[in-house]
């Protein structure tokens, strides 16, 4: 008999863990691993802010899945639908040709998008900061807005340079506008003239910053960021952006030629083509995280609605956090495996460890186990967990000496070359066109049919 076949696509936080488990508990030549993902590497994305400062490379948080996985096949590539019919994922390759992988097990995991609005403009001249080429694109160019202030001569193009705004109170805005602050901190003292034009601001139409660590550190973290001349406005959104200005719902206009979207997330529409349930474009599953009426499928992480039965509420979901989502990795490797061999499936259950939030430089606030903390315990916590949540050692060997060399030679301000760039999740859906159910089973047919045609066998 073949052997099966389990596949997973997406290679974030629950992604790797999957692959991870099956690799230490599949017997060598019991199964075939597969995974579906448009990059050889697993992004560490909570640190993304402090490498569109500087503090990191980018490379210290790229993650080498050849590294980290030996027995794992990888389809390098995008999944862009799924037929449930005949058990295949449908791929458009990175090389933009499409295949398919048929599967015994799948567990999905495709991560989220960046979620936007109908904002006029937003999607035309706003910056992101969710993957390491957005990273590096914002840095270099926050830097040439600071340079070319500072050979202009006319006060207009000046002010709209120097201003930068920040959308989404969230952790990666705020941890965002924190870094990049300090950074242009360090850039205007080579541009002396321009330390009292340099204007940050952060907007968020929620009432409150970071809610999820409770009113007391969050009012800390409001604090802290106006300590550090950002301006922080709630209940507050964007209303229409163009190339020199971005007008926000309470009236103001404000001159400015760098607007950084971090206004949360949204699922991959992927969940969609498996053509079940979802819930607010999530793929709706049990406890055990496999997807009901399709014991074959099990969703995780960002892309789906775990029941959260830590909580008393019985209509509770999961957070979509790094933590949980490795803890659901975990158990659906462990419920893939189960389910081919015809034992019972794990149930998931996770209370959560606590939150962390690095403002840059040496301010943190942090809630470990449910203890507030902030200031250099915080400090410590924070940089401490990062460095246990990284998941390789050379990763944290990377990260530790980047911050060893930062904290004795000071930061480094030029810029990469990179400026004239602008990566957009907003515009490419991340590169893939995804499918309807529909067109998944009618292509799925296609490329198999020519595939057996073929002799390749799938």
């Amino acid at each position: 008999m073949a052997r099966p076949r389990i596949v997973v696509i997406g290679a974030g936080f629950a992604g790797l863990q999957v692959l991870k488990r099956l690799e230490r508990r599949v017997p060598k030549g019991a199964a075939d691993i597969v995974l579906v993902a448009p990059n050889d590497y697993m992004l560490y994305s909570p640190l993304l802010p402090q490498v569109a400062s500087g503090l990191l490379t980018p490379q210290s948080l790229a993650v080498s899945l050849h590294r980290s996985l030996r027995r794992t096949r990888i389809v390098p590539g995008s999944a862009v639908g799924v037929d449930t019919e005949s058990k295949a994922v449908l791929v458009r390759k990175i090389s933009d040709d499409m295949t398919v992988e048929r599967y015994d097990r799948l567990v999905v995991a495709p991560g989220s998008l960046t979620r936007v609005f109908d904002i006029p403009g937003l999607t035309e001249h706003a910056f992101g900061n969710k993957n390491l080429a957005e990273a590096t694109v914002l840095r270099d160019h926050v830097l040439a807005q600071l340079e070319l202030a500072n050979a202009t001569a006319d006060p207009v193009e000046r002010e709209e340079r120097c201003r930068f705004v920040v959308v989404g109170g969230g952790y990666t805005g705020v941890e965002t506008a924190a870094s990049l602050r300090r950074l242009t901190e360090e850039a205007a003292q080579l541009y002396p003239s321009l330390r009292s034009a340099i204007s940050w601001h952060l907007v968020d139409i929620a009432p409150r910053l970071l809610p999820e660590l409770g009113t007391k550190l969050g009012d800390e973290a409001l604090d802290l960021l106006r300590s550090m001349g950002v301006e922080v406005k709630l209940e507050v959104t964007v209303k229409e952006v163009t190339e020199q200005k971005v007008a926000l719902t309470d009236g103001r206009i404000l001159p400015c030629r760098t607007l950084i979207w971090t206004a949360g997330t949204s699922p991959s529409p992927l969940m969609e083509s498996l053509g079940t349930e979802t819930s607010r474009g999530k793929l709706v599953v049990g406890s055990d995280l496999a997807v009901p009426e399709m014991p074959d499928v099990f969703a995780v992480g960002d892309a789906a609605a775990v029941p959260d039965l830590s909580k008393d509420d019985r209509g509770a979901v999961c957070p979509p956090t790094a933590q949980y989502a490795e803890r659901q990795g975990t158990v659906a490797a462990d419920n893939a495996i189960s389910s081919l061999t015809g034992r019972p499936l794990r149930t998931f259950l996770h209370k959560d460890l606590g939150l962390v939030v690095d403002l840059s430089g040496r301010d943190a606030v942090a809630r470990p186990l449910g203890y507030d903390l902030s200031g250099f315990p915080a400090f410590a916590v924070t940089r401490g967990y990062h460095l246990w949540s990284l998941p390789s050692n050379p990763a944290r060997a990377r990260v530790a000496a980047n911050w060893m060399i930062r904290g004795i030679t000071g930061g480094e301000v030029a810029r990469l070359g990179f400026h004239r760039g602008k990566p957009s999740t907003f515009v490419d859906l991340e590169a893939a066109h995804y499918l309807s159910a529909a067109d998944a089973q009618r292509q799925s047919a296609q490329l198999l049919q020519a595939q057996e045609a073929a002799g390749s066998g799938g």
